[in-house]
């Protein structure tokens, strides 16, 4: 067992932090009579034990130490965290690490662990309405979350250290939490590895120090953050700092035997950035960038807020992808995972227009050819978009087929094709900017362009290309 081993002056910030919230919030923490229990998820048609209800978290600060050699990892999960219910106890989504204690405004509370939860019962309670703030200690090897469609996430090792992916649920293998993308706040991350490694997580960079022979990287996410895309990457990175053409930080860390593949790439970002901007309107983070790692490290591509992470070098097209999706699937994120195609149709339409505005295939060419059934190598693949609905994958397996990705895509073209390119250019920028940083479903997307476009009748897109069952008839 690695010792519990974070820089002294960081762990002296971290309880002065603690100390201050305590105060702050004590006065929140008063008894409740009769209150509920919360519950053990929000009922997440694919996940219906994610998430947990009956408080609303605005903040994680997170102190976590880790030794590769061993995959020994320390951490401290500060949690606050509004009532929205009297609570006599509540949940959080945990899994794998012990944990050694739990506070509810300064004082040790029970609690007691029955599959991915984590129950707690403050003393006395937390009455509804009231700001609280939870503290919990852990240790342990992270796990490694084997997802329904057999993709892997969590806290995964690498060569060289380790990456976290959280997509859908993986978030709960390396702190505890709230964890659906229903439930968004900011996040205060730092980590401690040893010295000559590096610590990439999203929001900006503000302090690196060495203490005692550890490298400690203290990151901030100031805008609300879905736990599916908090990220931690451990390893030999080499870091490139630049800017956009508008000031926007540009942060990338890549490993050195991707350096070479990557780096021309990885230089169009402010390009890209400044497509989007004109495309979808304003950027909606402080920063920007990448972390490339080895191929084999992860199994994919994952739009980790601020910084996406790519096995491997990228191509132009899939950095497009992930970067649309800091509009779409970070900012705006998804009510449940019944609504991924909000994500996955956007970015992959994205793809579509920018080759569109770069001298490639029109929007039009790449939708005639997924419909005709010759845009894929294999056949297989292009039966596969008309596998089910868009808005409506059969299970979890499937909330990342290709129906979600291309066939969403195409959805969008239909209402393009409807509204024609000034109207639907508008609903692009509209749609991100009136539920940035928000969350929203199917529903709120359908009325929203119904609002846009008044005199249109859009029920028949709705009802063949989002909801039906099958290839659609004539376009």
């Amino acid at each position: 067992m690695v010792s519990r081993r974070v820089g002294g002056g960081v762990v002296r910030r971290f309880e002065r932090l603690v100390a201050f919230l305590v105060v702050f919030v004590l006065v929140g923490c008063g008894g409740v009579g009769s209150g509920g229990a919360g519950s053990g998820g929000v009922g997440d048609p694919y996940f219906p034990a994610s998430g947990t209800g009956g408080y609303d978290v605005t903040h994680y600060g997170l102190t976590l130490d880790y030794e590769p050699g061993t995959r020994w990892l320390v951490g401290e999960a500060v949690i606050v965290a509004r009532a929205e219910e009297d609570l006599r106890a509540f949940n959080l989504d945990f899994v794998g690490m012990e944990v050694e204690s739990v506070e509810v405004g300064g004082e040790a509370a029970r609690f007691e662990r029955r599959g991915g939860e984590v129950t707690v019962r403050p003393r006395g309670g937390v009455g509804e309405g009231r700001v609280f703030v939870v503290v919990v200690r852990y240790s342990g090897v992270p796990e490694v979350i084997r997802d329904p469609d057999g993709s892997e996430e969590g806290w995964l090792p690498t060569g060289d250290g380790a990456v976290a992916l959280g997509q859908p649920v993986g978030g709960m293998a390396w702190f505890p939490g709230n964890h659906h993308p229903g439930d968004k706040a900011t996040y205060d991350i730092t980590v401690a590895v040893p010295e000559g490694l590096r610590a990439v997580s999203n929001g900006e960079l503000r302090k690196e120090t060495v203490v005692d022979g550890r490298a400690v990287h203290e990151w901030r996410v100031g805008e609300p953050m879905a736990s599916y895309v908090a990220t931690v990457a451990v390893g030999e990175f080499r870091i490139r700092r630049s800017r956009t053409a508008g000031g926007l930080p540009v942060y990338v860390a890549v490993d050195p035997g991707q350096d070479a593949a990557s780096e021309k790439v990885l230089g169009r970002i402010p390009e890209i950035v400044a497509w989007g901007e004109r495309t979808f309107g304003a950027y909606p983070f402080l920063s920007t960038g990448a972390i490339v790692e080895r191929k084999g490290d992860a199994g994919y591509a994952l739009e980790t807020q601020n910084r996406p992470v790519f096995p491997g070098a990228p191509s132009v097209e899939l950095l497009v992808h992930e970067l649309a999706h800091q509009w779409y699937g970070n900012s705006v994120t998804p009510g449940s995972w019944r609504d991924m195609w909000l994500n996955e149709g956007f970015a992959t339409y994205a793809e579509w227009l920018w080759g569109e505005d770069h001298g490639g295939d029109t929007a039009q060419e790449v939708f005639d050819r997924l419909y005709a059934g010759d845009h894929f190598d294999k056949e297989a693949d292009d039966d596969a978009v008309w596998a089910f609905p868009p808005a409506r994958p059969p299970s979890a397996a499937h909330i990342s087929g290709r129906p979600v990705y291309e066939r969403g895509a195409m959805v969008l073209h239909e209402v393009r094709r409807t509204v024609g390119d000034r109207v639907f250019r508008d609903i692009l920028r509209g749609w991100a900017a009136e539920r940035r940083h928000g969350n929203a479903d199917t529903g709120d997307f359908t009325a929203y362009v119904e609002a846009k476009a008044p005199g249109e009748d859009f029920a028949g897109i709705w009802r063949s290309w989002l909801h039906g069952e099958g290839r659609p008839g004539e376009v």
